[in-house]
């Protein structure tokens, strides 16, 4: 694939942002004045969206905290959304917004794609959401995906992206006969047991899993996001204790870049992988087919052993997740002998409604029409333009806040709660770190009203997706609503 075909124009200084980073968290907390944000909430809140309250008050009565995920969450309370339209949303009570949410990043073309749309209702037609059965569009979506992404030979779909990181880490130990996954801290690869293991910010350990037991992760590493030394010394003490056998990362940063990476850490990742004998596993979640139709993997020019997929691979629609790779590693997840008529170790793997012709036609669709259309650099490109505009009005209100983009993947830290990480060999701190970025992240959900209300949906008020249904002026029209947002914020008595 043609560089001018990814999302990325110019690849950010990554040094500069995490310096800008640094400088943020140790500032005093600026953010929506108490004013306005209390207009905000007696003059849109509980005059316009009066049907959203009501239902959300209902469904609590049903729902445990009235919501089923946990990006519906909204302060000061979640809003019903009924219709979506290209770059737009529409909630109950009639409202309209821009849509930089974007189901969390798999609609590159935009919300509920009219292509796209027209033949999963053709697919219901002609033979329904399921039989159980092999597909045409099995076959179509996972040769596509093969064609796309230069390390996946072979590509098994599943439900989810939490299911296909489970999947990896069964298949890298086969494959490896070694028993250690190293993550990098902060980074999300689903909610499976395994994984949830410094989560958010780097150094969290289990802070942030309840549920799990303690010894479930007597084999699971975070290594600190950027640091090739760190991760090289927990190769190297894993090879007392069983190998490494696979290391996980987000290729443009844990939690979609919130801490962005720079271009040669991540071909040092795959350097020290190759050297130590650990899978190299790129989870492109979100950064596949929106950096480009190679994934962030194509750009870096890296070739992962394994890569995990979700979201976009079903176009948006539910059954989104799968993992690809090379032959000799994807091997562990077929039945039979190899081609020696030695038997293979097949990795435990389900999955009753896993390649649905529903999934599979909507995705193969999805990425047929995000390549037709260029829509990965279209993407890109608004996103060099909103951010632009957001870091005019930052210097305009003399503000402290950091924007960046990786492509169309954006980013607007007011308060930086995720910049933070725990340091074990400074135990005393964890309960001010713990208090400070609670203090912060209720000033994140603070800036989502306001931005919400002003017809902005974000990803927690600090993470922004944009799509190739956005136009400069639609850019444009949404960088003087944020502008709006922050000529109110201030530094917080």
């Amino acid at each position: 694939m043609d560089k001018n075909n990814f999302a990325i124009t110019e690849y950010p200084d990554t040094d500069q942002i995490i310096r800008d980073l640094d400088s943020l968290i140790q500032k005093p907390i600026y953010s929506i004045n108490k004013d306005a944000l209390a207009e905000y909430e007696r003059e849109y809140y509980e005059k316009k969206c009066q049907k959203s309250k009501e239902m959300i008050s209902e469904a609590k009565n049903y729902i445990p905290g009235g919501v089923q995920h946990n990006l519906a969450f909204n302060y000061p309370f979640p809003l019903v959304f009924t219709k979506a339209e290209g770059a737009y949303l529409y909630d109950i009570d009639g409202n309209k917004y821009y849509d930089f949410l974007q189901a969390g990043g798999p609609t590159v073309l935009g919300s509920n794609d009219p292509v796209v749309r027209d033949a999963v209702v053709q697919l219901l037609k002609d033979g329904g959401p399921s039989t159980g059965l092999f597909h045409e569009y099995e076959y179509k979506l996972a040769k596509k995906i093969s064609d796309s992404v230069g390390s996946v030979e072979m590509f098994r779909m599943l439900n989810s992206g939490t299911e296909s990181c489970m999947c990896a880490i069964r298949v890298a130990r086969l494959a490896t006969g070694k028993k250690n996954v190293l993550k990098m801290g902060g980074a999300y690869h689903g909610w499976s047991d395994q994984l949830a293991w410094g989560i958010r910010i780097p150094g969290t350990r289990n802070i942030q899993s309840k549920g799990v037991p303690g010894y479930i992760f007597r084999h699971t590493q975070e290594f600190f996001p950027g640091d090739l030394d760190d991760l090289e010394k927990k190769l190297k003490r894993n090879e007392l204790d069983g190998g490494t056998a696979c290391v996980f990362i987000e290729p443009i940063g844990p939690e979609s870049a919130t801490r962005p990476l720079s271009k040669d850490f991540v071909k040092g990742v795959e350097r020290l992988c190759h050297q130590y004998g650990a899978l190299f596993i790129c989870d492109e979640v979100v950064s596949g087919f929106r950096i480009g139709m190679s994934g962030a993997q194509g750009y870096y020019g890296v070739d992962p052993d394994l890569t995990i997929f979700g979201k976009v691979i079903a176009g948006g629609y539910p059954g989104a997740g799968g993992i690809g790779g090379h032959k000799d590693v994807m091997k562990h997840l077929g039945a039979g002998l190899d081609s020696s008529g030695k038997k293979i170790k097949k990795a435990l793997c389900g999955g009753t409604l896993a390649a649905t012709p529903l999934s599979c036609v909507a995705g193969y669709t999805a990425l047929c029409e995000i390549e037709k259309r260029d829509a990965c650099r279209k993407a890109g490109e608004l996103a060099d333009r909103l951010v632009a505009g957001l870091q005019k009005s930052i210097e305009k209100y003399n503000l402290p806040f950091v924007a960046y983009n990786i492509g169309s993947v954006c980013h607007l830290h007011t308060v930086g709660t995720m910049h933070f990480a725990i340091d074990w060999t400074k135990p005393w701190k964890l309960l001010n770190i713990l208090k400070e970025t609670s203090a912060r992240q209720k000033e994140m959900e603070h800036m989502g009203c306001a931005y919400m209300a002003e017809g902005l949906v974000t990803l927690a008020g600090s993470r922004l997706y944009t799509s190739a249904a956005y136009t400069p002026e639609l850019i444009d029209d949404a960088i003087a609503k944020f502008d709006k947002v922050l000529s109110k914020c201030e530094l917080l008595k």
